[in-house]
């Protein structure tokens, strides 16, 4: 071993060879799906397929270059090894795509979500791939080329390098420009560049200048629903996580996911809805901003205030309860508690993971010791993957048998959805639990009561060997952004704001987003600001004598 790496090699050959190895080995998920794009692995195809090969190394080979240099080249060369190995495991295992918004998620994640993600396999796999060809860089010596003839051989080879691959590219332009145009996931598939560009962009958001938050719906003020009223209203907003409505037996989904809520009198399930994004990161922020998703982005959300705001200058006072990784920053000027820390003793917890139940726990007492009218948002766990047999109780367990490991390579299909409906059915439990809170409360504190349930964006369970979230919009599938959102209103409530429940009913099929939830809550709550688009406001059309 001692004398393999006694012996010097090259900085070119060094470069040559960890471009190889990043085309190769580092991106064989980008090889996978560009060749289903262009026909598959024949003979015919073959020269295409070995051309764009030789485009990648070649790329690859002439960056490298660039920055081999003494001091410089060999880190730059392990943490892109690294991150080629660690990118291509996930892509590889769970389908996903590496983007500014993934890259936001990997930032944003708590630990507990991430150390889901560990496996004896990705250990194994970016150990073989990525630690030791990294181990074998460190170790190796490079002769670097000196001086100015140093200088002009790196152009040389890196000027070389490029014409070649653009002279490749031009041959087979026509060949391969169909295939990227329809495959557009391509570009978020090869590794290191899209860690790279994905990286690049989230930094560059988090370092611009320092966001000042602009104030919005100021003039937010109750309107003529509210005049003579003495009953107190709390409005509850469930925030979902990771529904996707495929699976909700209320939208026809063949396992029974829903029996208590089918049962629930006064539900009103809106069946057509689109989320804002495909990622919590994303859509929470989106869909609490009065944006939308046409002109969201993430620094026009947190340069100005949201709903939450726009609700407590109109008088509500507003509590965020959060079972999960946080509000993304939504919550940053009202109430805020945390519930997904477990405590010894809790009977909503096991080991370090708390229930969605815990959201409820001591609300009658906090919503009966307040005497203002309550606007308080629940933040589901709700089906957070991979480890989806965690999200729920055991008595919750009734479809099986289930994949109770994060390897999804090691669960079929069918086990992967049985853990994840098992999710969904714990969620109807909490869903009707909750309604039933409000039902008593109404009754019991004569309180106007309602609840609001969205989840922030759906989940892929192998659909075309996708798996998780967090696909960029243009091409995500149809499990990732069609999500559940349904109401529930007591007597009191509907009667009060004078809800055609029967109008809502008739529109519930009807195509709906996220971006209608901004709106619909101020107008479902009858608070009258210049911010409140009418168009959007799913109550404007059902609301008597409007």
């Amino acid at each position: 071993m001692d004398k393999l790496f006694a012996r010097r090699i090259s900085a070119p050959f060094l470069t040559l060879a960890v471009a190889l190895l990043l085309a190769s080995a580092g991106n064989l998920p980008f090889w996978s799906t560009l060749m289903r794009a262009t026909g598959g692995l024949t003979l015919d195809n073959l020269p295409l397929l070995l051309g764009a090969f030789a485009i990648v190394v070649l790329f690859f080979n002439a960056c490298l270059t660039l920055a081999s240099f003494r001091f410089v080249a060999k880190p730059v060369l392990i943490v892109l090894v690294l991150t080629a190995a660690s990118a291509s495991y996930f892509i590889a295992n769970y389908g996903i795509v590496i983007d500014k918004a993934m890259i936001q998620n990997v930032f944003e994640t708590d630990t507990r979500e991430a150390a889901e993600l560990f496996s004896w396999h990705m250990v194994f796999t970016i150990g073989l791939l990525g630690l030791l060809p990294a181990f074998l860089i460190a170790r190796v010596k490079v002769g670097f080329p000196q001086g100015t003839r140093g200088l002009i051989k790196r152009a040389g080879i890196a000027g070389g390098s490029l014409a070649v691959a653009l002279v490749l590219l031009v041959m087979l332009f026509k060949s391969l420009a169909p295939a990227v145009r329809e495959h557009r996931e391509l570009r978020f598939l090869l590794t290191p560049t899209n860690t790279i560009q994905a990286v690049h962009g989230y930094l560059r958001g988090k370092w611009a200048t320092p966001v000042v938050v602009a104030p919005l719906g100021r003039d937010a003020m109750k309107g003529q629903s509210w005049a003579g009223q003495q009953r107190r209203t709390v409005t509850i907003l469930v925030v979902g996580e990771t529904a996707r409505a495929k699976n909700f037996s209320l939208n026809g989904y063949q396992r029974e996911t829903n029996p208590l809520l089918a049962r629930q009198q006064g539900l009103i399930n809106f069946s057509q809805v689109s989320s804002c994004g495909t990622a919590t990161a994303v859509s929470v922020p989106c869909v609490f901003s009065a944006l939308g998703r046409e002109h969201y982005s993430e620094t026009k959300a947190t340069s100005q205030e949201g709903l939450l705001d726009v609700l407590q200058h109109a008088g509500f006072q507003v509590l965020w309860r959060d079972n999960n990784s946080g509000c993304k920053g939504v919550c940053a000027r009202v109430g805020f508690e945390d519930l997904s820390q477990a405590t010894p003793g809790d009977p909503n917890c096991e080991g370090d993971e708390c229930h969605d139940e815990r959201l409820l726990a001591g609300l009658p007492e906090l919503i009966r010791k307040s005497s203002g009218d309550m606007v308080i948002v629940l933040h589901q766990k709700g089906s957070h993957g991979p480890a989806y047999a965690r999200r729920y109780p055991k008595g919750f367990g009734r479809f099986g048998p289930v994949c109770d490991t994060n390897e999804f390579e090691k669960c079929s299909r069918e086990s992967i959805e049985a853990a994840y409906d098992n999710t969904i059915l714990y969620t109807d439990y909490f869903l009707s639990k909750t309604i039933d809170l409000l039902r008593q409360t109404a009754s019991n504190e004569g309180v106007d009561t309602a609840m609001l349930y969205f989840s922030d964006h759906g989940e892929s369970l192998g659909e075309n060997n996708m798996y998780l979230h967090g696909a960029p919009y243009l091409f995500a599938p149809s499990e990732q952004t069609r999500v559940p959102m349904m109401l529930w209103m007591s007597d009191g409530f509907s009667s009060r704001f004078r809800i055609d429940r029967t109008c809502l009913m008739a529109r519930r099929n009807q195509p709906m987003s996220h971006d209608n939830v901004f709106h619909s809550v101020l107008g479902m709550l009858d608070v009258n600001t210049a911010v409140l688009n009418p168009k959007l406001d799913l109550f404007r059309a059902c609301t008597r004598g409007a």
